[in-house]
């Protein structure tokens, strides 16, 4: 891992359970519209960091898409990238994040989903 957050301890427990309760929330196949462009990524990891499903990996102090499929299209790497080397289109094809994440929280709080307001 590349990165540092003075002040701030990253658990890699954290990220353990994250990975497990996430596996299995997917998106369509082919679907999401994301680019990275790895000559402007500065391989600061933060896109590894911010991703709730965990598809990139940086290798060789570049940030790697290692599990396109499991894009769900939120922005959050995009978002977090200091030099914008992400892309990832909300307009155009865009998932529904609000969904996936309201209907992982109702399996794992036993309630009714709640929806995406969409």
């Amino acid at each position: 891992m590349f990165w540092n957050f003075p002040g701030i301890k990253l658990d890699s427990y954290f990220f353990s359970l994250r990975d497990k309760a996430l596996k299995e929330f997917r998106y369509i196949d082919g679907a999401p519209i994301l680019r990275l462009d790895k000559a402007v990524c500065i391989g600061c990891g933060m896109c590894e960091v911010v991703c709730p499903h965990r598809i990139f990996k940086c290798i060789e102090k570049k940030a790697s898409i290692v599990d396109y499929d499991a894009c769900m299209e939120c922005g959050a790497c995009a978002m977090n990238c200091p030099v914008g080397a992400i892309f990832v289109n909300p307009d155009d094809g865009c998932g529904c994040a609000r969904y996936i994440l309201n209907s992982w929280l109702a399996k794992v709080t036993g309630k009714k989903p709640s929806g995406c307001g969409c």
